[in-house]
């Protein structure tokens, strides 16, 4: 006899989705992991903790969908997003924040995420985007959705949106401005990102130049108000 516990069996021709799971709490990523693959017809194939191994998963397993935590050390979501899609522009990308900010879902849709859900959001309700955004379709939270002004028009706000936020910093600047604003002195990021402490220096003198900020908090407070970094990350200002 069947076990009752377990999920129904599955048609014949059910296509299974790879999935790339990209949370860097074990417990939440488990967790997650072990519901999505409940329902039969989901499969994580890689699980990172943070958004470097993210970009090297995605490269490497070739997801169909990847679940992306937007505030993960090393490199944020939206950054390994951008990196992620730039060489793999058909992988879906549904971004996971706290956080309904205007910083966060204006980069989610410049940097063409297909999805945008608040962590309340249910198991069902996640299963249910995945699928959807596999077809082809795209997914925004209510609470998201009433942020963008032109949801049906996602190119051409991609495209401002990209030029105001995040088109004059390198993807390398970024990652260093990251890890400047999460209280991370020269020779930390340059262990992190294995560079020179000199080109340490030098990338942080380019953000200063570039953003016309002069001081540790002010790039802080620039990596929070772009979504670079969530205002809930515990930072250290030295």
């Amino acid at each position: 006899m069947p076990n009752p516990s377990s999920p129904p069996a599955l048609p014949a021709f059910t296509k299974i989705i790879p999935v790339l799971l990209a949370e860097d709490h074990m417990v939440v990523r488990e967790g997650l992991k072990a519901l999505l693959e409940a329902e039969g017809d989901i499969k994580v194939v890689g699980e990172a903790e943070n958004g470097r191994l993210a970009v090297e998963l995605a490269h490497k397993l070739r997801p169909a969908v990847i679940i992306m935590d937007i505030a993960m050390p090393l490199l944020n979501g939206l950054e390994a997003t951008r990196q992620i899609l730039k060489t793999l522009p058909s992988t879906k990308i549904i971004l996971l924040s706290a956080h309904s900010d205007d910083a966060y879902i204006e980069q989610a849709v410049a940097l063409g995420a297909v999805g945008y859900l608040i962590k309340q959001t249910s198991l069902a309700a996640l299963s249910k985007v995945i699928r959807e955004v596999y077809k082809g379709r795209v997914f925004f939270s209510p609470s998201v959705a009433k942020h963008l002004h032109h949801p049906d028009q996602r190119l051409p706000v991609r495209e401002d949106l990209l030029k105001k936020k995040v088109a004059h910093l390198s993807s390398r600047e970024v990652e260093v401005l990251q890890l400047i604003a999460e209280g991370k002195a020269n020779k930390q990021i340059a262990s992190e990102l294995t560079i020179s402490i000199k080109t340490v220096e030098k990338h942080r003198q380019h953000l200063m130049e570039k953003l016309n900020i002069h001081d540790t908090a002010g790039l802080t407070r620039h990596a929070i108000s772009a979504g670079i970094i969530e205002s809930s990350v515990q930072l250290t200002i030295v």
